[in-house]
């Protein structure tokens, strides 16, 4: 997808409180996010066979086997949800439809029902990777008091959307708080994704792609990923680079000590 594109794309958005109802990044774009993303490896092969399903399209309709083109993703901040969206995307070569909930809700709840419908609309018609996160703000679980009955109209909204989305596109929802969700929801998804924390491997594979072979090599990487060790990847990234920047003003090489001096001052929520 070219610049002008992207523009055509964007110019197509619906829109809402004045502002357009998604962001839109090429798979250009989304290969530079995703340069060193590190996926678990149950969630890898789920990746790897979600798209090889997509290539196989004939086969499956020829026996008459319904395509995947939902998939949800849990877990807390920082595990790499939003990454695996912008990896799926780049896999692909679709463009990223990131949906902004501040465009989306709307105080009046019949207005978010109909946002929900026309950002769904948009997708069917111009093949892309959906991605809505923070997704139990609109499928969380109904229940009978006033407020929540309106809420029940949204998510029965987004219930049908789900049914009747097709085509080329593919939508993928992430959420910190998937007990939350409302359980006819969860069925609409064909293809499910738990995230972690990273593993001792992961971690260590992480800070290898974010200090480098040289570094790594000389023992860095492993005595950072054994303090580091409680971290998520977003926390992971967040500390390395500031250890950089001190390196940086220091002028010299990264070191162990600006590691330590990096996560004592981001001072993770995750760590411990």
């Amino acid at each position: 997808m070219n610049n002008k594109s992207k523009s055509n794309a964007a110019a197509r958005l619906p829109r809402a409180k004045g502002i357009d109802m998604a962001t839109v990044y090429t798979s250009k774009e989304c290969a530079r996010k995703v340069k060193r993303i590190v996926l678990a490896e149950k969630n890898q092969t789920i990746v790897d066979e979600f798209i090889t399903i997509l290539g196989m399209k004939e086969k499956f309709e020829e026996q008459d086997v319904p395509m995947p083109n939902k998939i949800v993703m849990f877990g807390p901040p920082g595990t790499g949800k939003t990454l695996t969206a912008f990896y799926l995307a780049q896999r692909l070569d679709l463009p990223l439809i990131l949906v902004r909930l501040d465009a989306i809700i709307h105080s009046h709840l019949g207005e978010t029902g109909s946002n929900v419908r026309k950002i769904f609309d948009f997708a069917n018609g111009t093949p892309c990777v959906l991605f809505l996160d923070e997704f139990d703000a609109l499928g969380r679980m109904r229940d009978s008091n006033d407020e929540v009955k309106e809420m029940a109209r949204v998510v029965n909204t987004l219930l049908q959307c789900l049914d009747e989305f097709g085509g080329e596109s593919v939508f993928v929802a992430a959420t910190n708080l998937e007990e939350e969700l409302d359980t006819a929801i969860w069925r609409r998804f064909d293809t499910k994704m738990t995230y972690t924390l990273p593993t001792d491997a992961d971690r260590l594979q992480y800070i290898e792609l974010l200090i480098g072979p040289e570094l790594s090599g000389a023992g860095l990487a492993g005595r950072a990923a054994d303090l580091l060790a409680g971290c998520s990847f977003a926390d992971i990234e967040q500390i390395v680079l500031k250890a950089k920047r001190k390196a940086i003003i220091e002028d010299r090489a990264l070191d162990y000590e600006n590691i330590e001096n990096a996560l004592s001052e981001y001072n993770p929520r995750t760590k411990g």
